[in-house]
């Protein structure tokens, strides 16, 4: 593989395993992922799609096999390394996981001061950057009861893109929208990976989506996880 292509590769999974406790939940997992590129990760509720997600942020320990994540070797994670791993990460989940009682703008702000942002206009910036990239300009005031379920969501990924990520976890994004909000916020999910050159790793139980946004498809299915197909986007 030429070196430039290397270069471009965010995760690279050699025949991992990965366990909860002493449970193998998948074996021999070799899996590529580049920048720029937008997959599918699909498979039955207990399949192992959240445990191999979890073990990609740093939160689930792999078993045998390598693993390299945004360029840290994920056996060699320790409480040290697990947060600079996870500033190349943005990470977003079913629930918005939004602090109630704080304005969107102070939301985005909890993040930035956590990963050590100090410069005022610095931090004024990038939150406005980020509310742009999702289609949440002059929202900043607001508070996560004033938004629709599909505005919460775009406020967590603008949360997710505050430290510019290599890598986007989506773990089941649009569980609780509406299939319209849900193609929204897919489609903005597919922009955002073209546009920021950001890899998106995006978990499923929704067939529509994919049959109406085709793109390569991962599945998890009796321990194993299948390169199942590369569809054109």
């Amino acid at each position: 593989m030429p070196s430039s292509m290397n270069e471009r590769i965010i995760v690279n999974l050699k025949d991992l395993g990965v366990a909860q406790a002493d449970h193998q939940v998948l074996s021999n997992v070799s899996l590529n992922i580049t920048k720029g590129e937008f997959v599918y990760l699909i498979g039955r509720t207990g399949s192992g799609k959240s445990s191999l997600l979890k073990t990609l942020y740093g939160a689930l320990p792999p078993g045998t096999g390598k693993g390299d994540v945004a360029g840290f070797e994920l056996s060699k994670l320790n409480r040290r390394t697990i947060p600079l791993l996870r500033r190349k990460l943005g990470i977003v989940f079913q629930d918005f996981n939004l602090l109630s009682d704080r304005t969107v703008g102070e939301n985005l702000r909890f993040v930035l001061e956590a990963t050590n942002w100090k410069e005022e206009p610095k931090m004024l910036s990038r939150m406005r950057d980020v509310l742009a990239q999702v289609g949440l300009q002059g929202k900043e005031q607001k508070h996560p009861h004033q938004l629709s379920g599909g505005e919460q969501q775009r406020v967590v990924i603008a949360r997710a893109l505050l430290n510019e990520p290599e890598l986007l976890i989506a773990d089941e994004p649009t569980g609780n929208l509406d299939p319209e909000t849900s193609d929204d916020i897919l489609l903005l999910l597919r922009k955002l990976a073209e546009e920021n050159d950001t890899a998106v790793l995006f978990a499923t139980h929704d067939y529509r989506i994919i049959e109406n946004f085709p793109a390569r498809i991962i599945r998890c299915i009796n321990g194993k996880v299948i390169d199942e197909e590369h569809f054109e986007v």
